[in-house]
């Protein structure tokens, strides 16, 4: 298993290793973003990197957005491309160090960029740092992945025993409207704070 450290993800987006990014927001995420209506939720997109859902949450009138990230090269990436995206909600960072709370967590490709002995951690640090009714909206994938280096898989019934005791799962379903080379291989996940 390979460090996940800092100086891993620093040099994925030095070495333009990042075949997560597709350069804008997935659809799915983009849908749900869609028909949110209270433009002051406090969101957080951790592991964000190059962050197309901050952005276009941001454009969209939402501005207490924020992003982290141990790679400091994405967070930058976002400034340049919004100069207006208030550097305070820019966090370089771990999620795990985060002392915030937030009303709503897009999850993308962050989960799966995990190892996953940290999933358990995950789920209790989410808990731990939603507000009451707090969600966690976004996508994670549902097949087999890699053993010994990002993104790591998994399937529906290992994702519901792991949140079902800390979250209500109100959607973790194959979403209908990723974006071609992750058809099917998605789950859509809406779980609300217990």
């Amino acid at each position: 298993m390979e460090n996940l450290n800092k100086k891993y993800w620093e040099e994925r987006y030095q070495n333009n290793e990042t075949g997560w990014d597709i350069g804008y927001v997935s659809t799915p995420i983009k849908e749900y973003i869609d028909q949110l209506e209270d433009k002051n939720l406090k969101i957080l997109i951790p592991g964000g990197g190059n962050s197309y859902e901050a952005e276009y949450l941001f454009n969209n009138g939402f501005k207490n957005v924020y992003v982290i990230d141990l790679a400091e090269q994405p967070l930058t990436n976002l400034k340049q491309r919004i100069p207006s995206f208030p550097t305070n909600q820019l966090i370089h960072g771990d999620f795990f160090d985060l002392n915030q709370s937030f009303d709503l967590v897009i999850e993308q490709t962050f989960f799966c960029a995990l190892d996953p002995s940290l999933r358990e951690r995950y789920v209790s640090k989410m808990h731990e740092t939603l507000n009451s009714n707090g969600k966690i909206v976004g996508l994670i994938f549902q097949v087999p992945l890699n053993s010994d280096h990002p993104p790591f898989g998994g399937n529906k019934k290992q994702y519901q025993a792991l949140f079902e005791e800390l979250f209500n799962i109100k959607t973790m379903e194959t979403a209908y409207n990723s974006i071609p080379p992750r058809k099917d291989k998605e789950l859509f996940i809406n779980l609300v704070k217990k």
